[in-house]
């Protein structure tokens, strides 16, 4: 994995697993882990409580101990009326560029926008894209988000997301 820190290998690595697991809950023990990357557990931590948040949509329960395990569940967030409705208002007025990115990624993992889309949307709510000052930047940016994530949403749109 040319190019990818220890911690981006681990996070694919669980991330796969979920790939693997419809139900949305993946099991595994922090220090067989560990292991398998040849790292301490503390870096297993790390990447659990870096990657895999609730602002990812993922709900960490840990139980430490000899027969200690680390259950991850997925909060799925592909229900069409709730999306819209945070969208709406619990995003806020706004968005840094790094709760942005975590967002369309979010979106793509749970299959609501292509690839393409997120590739695309990363491009116009990147800071560089945007060359005003802080906090109109991030004013500007929800408001973009909002308003692109509502017009895949509509009814007459011929592909939603």
């Amino acid at each position: 994995m040319e190019g990818k820190t220890l911690a981006d290998q681990i996070e694919s690595y669980i991330k796969g697993l979920f790939k693997l697991n419809t139900d949305g809950i993946v099991e595994l023990k922090r220090q067989e882990l560990a292991q398998q990357f040849t790292c301490v557990p503390s870096q297993i931590s790390y990447v659990l409580s870096t990657r895999f948040t609730v602002d990812r949509g993922y709900i960490v329960e840990s139980r430490r101990g000899g027969g200690g395990y680390v259950r991850i569940i997925r909060i799925p967030l592909n229900v069409e009326e709730k999306l819209k409705k945070w969208v709406q208002g619990a995003m806020g007025e706004y968005i840094s560029q790094d709760a942005a990115l975590e967002l369309l990624e979010r979106l793509f993992e749970e299959e609501l926008i292509t690839r393409r889309e997120q590739i695309l949307l990363t491009a116009v709510v990147k800071r560089n894209a945007l060359p005003i000052e802080l906090p109109e930047r991030d004013r500007v940016r929800a408001s973009i988000i909002k308003s692109i994530i509502l017009t895949l949403l509509r009814d007459d749109f011929p592909s939603k997301i």
